[in-house]
């Protein structure tokens, strides 16, 4: 039974809510609980730096601590559809915020990496759980002729946001206390929304009550620990310097191993974990696949949030305040592409748009970094990748997972995720080994021609040193600060070029999927079948 369906008649039936709360009551209370469960999801990266100082550890530390938050999420994603529909909303919902709260507190009074690790797997699987029940409630709410649309629009339009929010919630935070403050604050985020919840609702189920049994914890660990070794070795394989590294070297021999197991279990199962019979859909490799292109595209924000901060010298409070552009570009795609579905028309002409204003963004960037630079001259910069982003993100997922038979719908949905977490990891593995590289290169680069410039370089700085002894601090003081902001420019030089060069990179990918959008026969004729099918809920 599909789920839009079985939600719209377990309303009809039931009263979900007390008769006294109000409509606005009942969608703020439902708000108040996905916003925190969306926030958590984006909490390691809120400040890099931050986390990395408080904690004692590195920088890919703290990222693969959100990339364990999210292969968590998606591994539990097929087993937590047999929990939803056997305990009773009420009761599953303060299950899982519980274990939020906990985990929470937990990464609150620890400063051990590992602990740390495990407890933001713990979110994750306790993420899907309260995630799943928010947004079918807010499914239960909608009741127009547009409740599909307007559903997944809002769920993947809040998803494309929800850095910025995150950036924008917290910079107070980060700036006033120690970084481990951020988990006390979720755990007073979680508490409101998860009271008035329970308070308004009435014990009824969303879902007809299905047995508990024969859950296969095996699919379930193997699939996630194949998620865990992948992100592992995309985040760290540049730092380790990829397979002449043994823990690299084992972790993908691993990922093999499982990966192998996983595809020969799952094809011998009378009921897979996760059906290999979605790859064989045209529609839905085609959904993923430019998915998948979609988050790579998508991290490249993290370069411009990067220049912003390292070479603009934006602290996180301004940072969040430029960003609300792009929240605006999202939130104003996001309502055409809803439109868009709505009306039927092809699928291929809003892929093609969406693309080409992500394109305009990257080559206008390329133009952009600069030394120096006023912030609004990235505002419409910024809208145009809200834009396109807010285009492309749920009409690519609905197109996918409606691409499949009904009985398909899940296995769908929680294969879409796996993409959407490559696509993540595979654009932070990009990142990570462009900089590396194309940075060296630049910063040689830029050294060399302050070599061949030796002696204008050598004035400048002798009348920087006598400016500053005339100041009173000593000579050899003065030199050292002449070189280090000789080093400083040299830095700052190479971290522009390396991002002109990557964005450059980036604009050719999308180029090309233009092209191949606008020239593939099969996609002229291609148009959403909503009806079809519909994503799982809490579809990541």
């Amino acid at each position: 039974m599909r789920l839009f369906q079985s939600v719209r008649e377990m309303a009809e039936q039931t009263s979900i809510f007390k008769p006294w709360a109000s409509e606005w009551l009942i969608r703020a209370v439902i708000f108040l609980n996905l916003l925190p469960s969306m926030l958590v999801f984006g909490l390691s990266t809120a400040s890099g730096p931050g986390a990395a100082g408080y904690y004692g550890i590195e920088p890919a530390d703290v990222q693969y601590s959100m990339v364990l938050f999210y292969a968590s999420l998606a591994g539990f994603f097929a087993l937590e559809r047999r929990f939803f529909v056997f305990i009773a909303s009420k009761e599953y919902l303060i299950i899982g915020t519980v274990i939020q709260i906990i985990a929470s507190y937990g990464c609150y009074i620890t400063r051990d990496l590992h602990i740390l690790l495990g407890l933001r797997f713990i979110q994750g699987m306790a993420n899907c759980v309260t995630t799943s029940v928010c947004i079918t409630l807010v499914f239960s709410r909608l009741r127009s002729h547009r409740a599909r649309e307007m559903g997944y629009s809002l769920f993947y339009g809040i998803l494309l946001c929800i850095t910025a929010i995150t950036t924008l919630l917290t910079a107070p935070i980060i700036d006033a206390f120690d970084y481990n403050a951020l988990y006390k604050w979720m755990i007073f985020m979680y508490v409101p929304g998860a009271a008035l919840l329970v308070l308004i609702m009435n014990p009824v189920r969303l879902n007809r009550k299905f047995p508990l049994y024969q859950l296969d914890w095996a699919s379930y660990v193997i699939y996630t620990s194949a998620l865990c070794l992948l992100g592992y070795i995309l985040l760290y394989g540049q730092q380790y310097f990829w397979w002449s590294d043994e823990r690299i070297m084992a972790a993908t021999i691993g990922l093999i191993m499982l990966a192998i197991i996983h595809v020969f279990r799952q094809r011998s199962l009378k009921r897979p974990y996760l059906s290999l019979e979605v790859f064989r859909y045209r529609n839905y490799v085609i959904g993923v696949g430019l998915l998948l292109v979609l988050y790579v595209c998508r991290g490249a924000l993290n370069i411009t949030t990067n220049y912003f901060m390292t070479v603009l010298g934006m602290d996180p409070r301004h940072l969040s305040y430029i960003l609300l552009a792009n929240i605006g570009g999202v939130i104003g795609g996001v309502l055409y592409s809803s439109r868009w579905i709505v009306l039927k028309r092809s699928v291929r002409w809003i892929w093609i748009i969406g693309f080409a204003l992500l394109l305009i963004f990257h080559l206008w960037m390329h133009v952009l970094f600069a030394t120096q630079a006023d912030a609004p001259t990235f505002i419409v910069p910024l809208i145009l990748q809200g834009l396109g982003a807010g285009m492309l993100m749920a009409p690519m997922i609905v197109y996918a997972i409606s691409s499949v038979p009904p009985h398909l719908g899940s296995t769908a949905s929680a294969t879409g995720v796996l993409f959407r977490f490559t696509g993540f990891c595979l654009s932070i593995a990009l990142i990570n080994y462009f900089q590396l590289f194309s940075r060296k290169v630049h910063y040689n680069r830029y050294l060399d021609l302050v070599t061949s410039l030796d002696p204008f370089v050598t004035e400048r700085l002798e009348g920087y040193q006598k400016a500053v002894t005339a100041k009173g601090i000593p000579a050899d003081q003065a030199v050292k600060m002449a070189n280090g902001l000789l080093y400083r420019s040299a830095d700052i030089q190479a971290q522009i070029r390396f991002s002109m060069d990557y964005y450059y990179l980036i604009s050719c990918l999308l180029a090309v999927i233009i092209l191949l959008i606008a020239l593939l026969p099969y996609l002229n004729r291609t148009v959403i079948n909503l009806r079809n099918n519909q994503p799982a809920p809490a579809s990541y």
